[in-house]
């Protein structure tokens, strides 16, 4: 068999069923053997850098590899955003890329980037981007280093992985004839027993003496799928819950231990009981910027941190941790479950979590629907196991702070490299792992005007994902910080086209609503149709999302602010 079809099979022996990517004649011997396999299916994009998206929503909430594919140079090139949240984020994603002959490199090939010659190096380059990259150069290596990439994928902290196939092993006469299955062979992260008992044993003197305790979730709580080890440990120990914006539905935000997310567009609930705590649990968390109120330097101060992480390099990379255990997330709190009740230790305070964010007013504004309004609707409405997707902007504020998730339902913003369109591409990729779920995403028209034209594979594949554009004709996060930091805003506002005509023309749903009422028909319209929809939602300029760049709060925030510039003049 050639490279390609080598490639595409031992790819299906280790379960892969969807690829993602752009054409090119690079690569047309795999656009040739994803035509006929019989596994996967390859959904063809309008631009890679989509494609890397969708590989990572791919490989969001599953345990699946994402995968998705480019020729040479530019096509190649456009993969980078994807890998680099795949990167952050801890997404197993592969991308295969073309690569020039061996023996013309630094010649004068077109698409050349051996990095010779003036060439563009992009061997180097995927190499900052992922976990490894691979150049095969033997045919007869085919299957060794794809399934090296594909268990470096898995390992440890998952991740991205890059295999560039130069040309010359894609010709027809060049031929892999030792080909076997790929063998999947990954450890899990498991807790180091002596550490567990030391943690435990912290965590039990905190609760004989009656200190507090906050647990603080983020997204590798949701990754390890620790739910119900997460509900089961505050359950039996009363120790309330905070999560980042990424941590949210670890457990449902309905429920008493619940306090809502700890960020600066977070909950005064969650920030009063951190502020309380003597004691942080923070599990799968890598404590970043957001989720640390712009890595604050005396946050942790008076308190005893007790950091867990998959990764030995996000421990104490800001903050050094008082205990630190390398785990998996739902491994490790199951381990502590279970140590820390073998020790007799109290529960703590029996009463239920305060939540007054809930009673936040939102005033009337003018000139759209209030956008804190669209996502307690869109939050109310989202069906059981809904999957909810923010983008970058001032959006995602709204949704964070306002949509409290059931048990089973998952919000995720773009994470810490966090490229706008991120999620409006990467949408794609998730409904098509989890096809049951419905997938809502939740996007500036700045995120969609970026790359809605992947409205058209959406389509071409009968994949239907929800887009509910959060429309005010500005850059309204951009605007916000320029005036709030420079006293002015410039150059942020521009004129949309109506998306839901646009979505119509391309054979989608499109409605384009400006009062909640009618977002409500047109949502709940989408939840039925099985048809991919956009939802041009009117918003109003004159609302502004909660936050606070403190966690003491909104006027202790303000005032630190002003202090700041005092002192700088």
């Amino acid at each position: 068999m050639q490279v390609y079809e080598a490639v595409v099979k031992g790819l299906e022996s280790v379960g892969v069923d969807t690829a993602f990517g752009g054409n090119g004649e690079n690569i047309a011997s795999l656009t040739l053997a994803l035509k006929h396999s019989s596994w996967i299916r390859p959904v063809m994009t309008r631009h890679e850098q989509a494609a890397s998206f969708m590989a990572c929503g791919y490989a969001m909430y599953t345990n699946r590899l994402g995968v998705c594919f480019a020729t040479v140079g530019p096509g190649a090139f456009n993969l980078f955003s994807g890998m680099a949240v795949a990167l952050s984020d801890s997404y197993p994603v592969l991308a295969i890329t073309g690569y020039v002959e061996l023996d013309w490199r630094g010649r004068g090939a077109v698409n050349d980037t051996s990095g010779r010659n003036r060439t563009p190096d992009s061997q180097a380059m995927f190499a900052a981007t992922t976990k490894k990259s691979f150049l095969l150069t033997d045919v007869a290596d085919t299957c060794e280093v794809l399934e090296e990439a594909v268990n470096t994928a898995f390992e440890g902290r998952p991740g991205p992985v890059h295999v560039h196939v130069p040309q010359n092993l894609t010709h027809r006469h060049v031929t892999v004839d030792n080909y076997r299955d790929l063998r999947l062979d990954v450890a899990p992260v498991r807790p180091d027993a002596e550490r567990v008992e030391e943690i435990a044993e912290v965590l039990a003197g905190a609760l004989r003496d009656g200190r507090r305790i906050v647990l603080l979730a983020g997204f590798g709580a949701i990754r390890s799928h620790a739910e119900a080890a997460v509900q089961d440990f505050v359950e039996r120990f009363r120790v309330p819950l905070v999560t980042t914006l990424d941590g949210k539905g670890v457990l449902a935000e309905t429920h008493p231990l619940a306090a809502g997310v700890f960020s600066e567009s977070g909950h005064a609930s969650a920030r009063k009981l951190f502020r309380e705590a003597d004691v942080v649990l923070a599990l799968g968390n890598s404590l970043n910027q957001h989720a640390t109120f712009g890595l604050r330097k005396d946050l942790f101060d008076g308190k005893v941190l007790i950091q867990i992480n998959i990764a030995d390099s996000e421990i104490g990379k800001t903050y050094v941790p008082d205990l630190a255990l390398v785990s998996d997330a739902r491994l490790a709190i199951e381990a502590i479950t279970d140590a820390l009740g073998k020790r007799d230790a109290p529960a703590g305070p029996p009463e239920p979590v305060n939540r007054d964010h809930e009673r936040w007013p939102l005033l009337p504004a003018p000139g759209g629907i209030h956008p804190g309004k669209l996502a307690q609707t869109i939050g109310r409405m989202l069906p059981e196991r809904g999957v909810l997707l923010a983008d970058a902007g001032a959006h995602l504020a709204w949704l964070g702070y306002y949509v409290d998730l059931e048990r089973g339902q998952n919000f995720r913003k773009t994470g810490t490299f966090g490229p706008m369109a991120g999620h409006v591409n990467g949408a794609i990729g998730v409904k098509l792992a989890q096809p049951d779920r419905t997938v809502v995403v939740g996007c500036g028209d700045g995120c969609y005007a970026m790359a809605g034209f992947e409205l058209m594979t959406a389509v071409q594949n009968d994949i239907p994902v929800i887009w509910v554009i959060f429309d005010d004709d500005e850059y309204k996060l951009i605007k916000l910080y320029q005036a709030a930091t420079y006293g002015e805003a410039g150059l942020v506002e521009f004129r949309n086209p109506d998306f839901a005509a646009y979505a119509r023309v391309c054979g989608a749903e499109g409605h384009r609503v400006e009062t909640l009422k009618e977002f409500e028909a047109a949502f709940r319209a989408a939840l039925t149709s099985g048809r991919p929809t956009v939802i041009d939602a009117r918003i109003t300029r004159w609302a502004l999302p909660h936050y606070s760049s403190s966690p003491a709060g909104v006027v202790p925030g303000l005032w630190e602010m002003l202090e700041e510039r005092f002192r700088h003049g």
